[in-house]
């Protein structure tokens, strides 16, 4: 038998690829993996700033100037407590037998931490 040379197919006229999707969860793990190898900050620093001089002039009026070292420190502490807020709440969740966070672990977790009660 001999060999027959194989002549190309007809292009076929432009086709679109469709683009590649992840499986549900993929990305969401991706990132979660990104922002714990950084140690940046998560909260932008300009609209975090407004808030703290907000509740500043609603508490205190004394109080005017923040030095920037503090304003970062403060940062630091309030995304701190909030992601060990989220990760107690996780926990919730994952005793309720479910996958998804919802508002009422969240609510669960501070009542149980007690933040937000007022003093």
């Amino acid at each position: 038998m001999a060999r027959v040379k194989q002549t190309p197919r007809p292009a076929r006229e432009i086709q679109e690829r469709k683009k590649r999707r992840n499986k549900p969860g993929t990305v969401a793990l991706r990132e979660i993996q990104k922002m714990q190898k950084t140690f940046k900050l998560i909260i932008p620093y300009a609209p975090f700033v407004r808030v703290v001089r907000e509740i500043t002039n609603q508490v205190s009026s004394s109080v005017t100037r923040w030095t920037p070292g503090a304003l970062t420190s403060l940062q630091e502490a309030a995304e701190d407590c909030l992601v060990r807020m989220f990760e107690a709440g996780w926990l919730c969740a994952l005793h309720a037998k479910r996958v998804t966070l919802m508002k009422k672990d969240i609510e669960l977790t501070r009542r149980l931490t007690g933040i937000g009660r007022p003093w």
